[in-house]
């Protein structure tokens, strides 16, 4: 148990330092290209994000989840799916470059003709690095993936930044797109030692189907509803409309995805190491501690950004942008619930429930499609309300189910939840009160309201023993432990 625990906590220490590093590079580019850019110009780019994504979720077909499920899966099971992705690769980029034509006259936006054609390439580049990467999180080998992403999100935003400031207008979000999928493809290659060899066995993709095929049909479901809302905004309202939405999306899903990402990335193996061992309560405990560590993390930072957001928006990305802040605010609300999907998804791959998964998915984008069928016609506003109330009864099913399959019910979960959220709240009632200070400009009152509002959340947290917050310490120590073992040698206390 002990080697396993400590496995996870430098897993989980490297996996947030690679999406730290890469997050923080996108979000300085991010800054730079909204500044030089127009909303436009971004909504032109989100309007054919459903094929991206569409096209990503049939070159995985689940296979990737399949290969780290299954512990026992040979070289030849590996290089069967590997062969096979690039196969679909080059299938969903023909698909995506025939699709162009419509698109474009779908939206009434001439130039996403070409676009929708040139970012077909994504699909194929993608689909030679899916394997490298389902290899990399099997083997709970974030350190190499970290180099990856921070590497190719570097160059590639040099290169977007470049174009924008020479005038290339949405084809600098173009190119940086293709670059940073380009180049961390060839990181792949370059830093993980596995390599195909001339095998493929039908026999290897059909063992795996049962599992990887419900995968499948749940990512591409996910793949059209969570861009759902995207395709209606650009329909109905403008590029510059969606451009602030999708700005708000982003930032929203910038802290969450930050942190939900790095705990499923490591929970997903783990768990199903657990699973394998058939340990119960062993699998419960471990579910139950990476739920209440990841919601007393997430928690004050949607919080947070929900109070900060008007002088985050102003401050970085300057007042063209202001449309965008109160769609950031509900989006935050809905952020909240967000890290709890990650856990009891894992929890039901872990357990190759991959069929509840899939029939949940189903229930869960009726939910969706029925929330925009009744908002969308009373504007963005009562859109993103939708989207709260899908995400909360999202919650609600797949709680309910993971409680049935490993005893861990709903009202367990919430209760554990729930001093995480109230320590969260009260933080942010007190913080918020530097906003009516008016002498005081933005970029101080962020500055001002980060730092008291970390450090509200921590006395409250240390006041009232908030015991997953006191674990989550000993964690961040411990990590810091493995990561400098000399800490100890110079008798400093851990």
């Amino acid at each position: 148990m002990e080697n396993i625990k400590t496995k996870t906590i430098n897993a989980m220490g490297w996996s947030f330092l690679q999406k730290f590093g890469y997050q923080s590079v996108q979000f300085l580019i991010s800054v730079i290209l909204a500044r030089i850019l127009t909303p436009s110009e971004f909504g032109i780019l989100a309007m054919i994000w459903i094929l991206i994504s569409f096209g990503q979720s049939l070159i995985d077909s689940g296979f990737g989840a399949a290969l780290i499920q299954n512990k026992n899966a040979s070289y030849i099971d590996e290089c069967s799916i590997f062969y096979f992705n690039i196969f679909i690769g080059f299938i969903a980029a023909a698909f995506m470059f025939m699709m162009a034509p419509y698109v474009s006259r779908f939206y009434g936006k001439p130039v996403l003709l070409p676009v929708t054609r040139v970012m077909s390439i994504t699909l194929i580049i993608n689909s030679f690095g899916t394997i490298q990467s389902a290899m990399l999180n099997k083997l709970i080998d974030f350190k190499t993936q970290m180099k990856v992403s921070v590497i190719s999100g570097i160059i590639s935003g040099i290169i977007g930044i470049t174009m924008a400031l020479t005038g290339f207008g949405v084809w600098s979000l173009v190119a940086q797109a293709i670059s940073i999928n380009l180049f961390s493809t060839s990181l792949l290659w370059l830093l993980n030692k596995w390599r195909p060899s001339l095998k493929f066995s039908f026999y290897s993709l059909k063992k795996m189907f049962s599992f990887g095929s419900r995968i499948l049909l749940s990512g591409l479901l996910n793949s059209i509803f969570v861009n759902l809302h995207s395709i209606v905004i650009g329909k109905i309202f403008s590029a510059a409309t969606l451009g602030y939405y999708s700005r708000a999306v982003k930032l929203q899903e910038l802290p969450v995805s930050l942190i939900t990402s790095t705990v499923n990335s490591v929970t997903f193996p783990v768990f199903s190491v657990l699973v394998s061992k058939d340990d119960k309560y062993l699998f419960k405990s471990a579910v139950r501690k990476a739920l209440s560590l990841i919601v007393t993390v997430c928690f004050p930072i949607m919080v947070g950004l929900f109070v900060v957001s008007k002088p985050l928006v102003l401050v970085f990305f300057t007042s063209k942008w202001e449309p965008c802040i109160p769609y950031l605010k509900l989006l935050c609300l809905a952020g909240l619930i967000e890290p709890l999907q990650g856990i009891n998804r894992s929890v039901l791959l872990a357990k190759g429930r991959s069929d509840l998964y899939f029939r949940l998915s189903i229930i869960k984008k009726a939910c969706i499609a029925l929330a925009i069928l009744i908002t969308f016609r009373f504007g963005i506003i009562y859109i993103i309300y939708g989207q709260i109330v899908s995400a909360i009864i999202e919650y609600l099913l797949n709680s309910y189910y993971t409680g049935k399959i490993m005893s861990y019910t709903m009202f367990e979960q919430i209760r554990d939840l729930l001093p995480s959220l109230i320590m969260a709240t009260l933080m942010g009632i007190v913080i918020s009160f530097f906003s009516l200070i008016h002498s005081m400009n933005f970029i101080v009152t962020i500055g001002c309201q980060i730092s008291f509002g970390i450090l509200i959340y921590m006395l409250l947290c240390s006041l009232f023993k908030i015991p997953y917050f006191l674990e989550f310490l000993k964690i961040v120590k411990l990590k810091i432990a493995l990561i400098i073992p000399g800490l100890r040698d110079k008798g400093i206390p851990i």
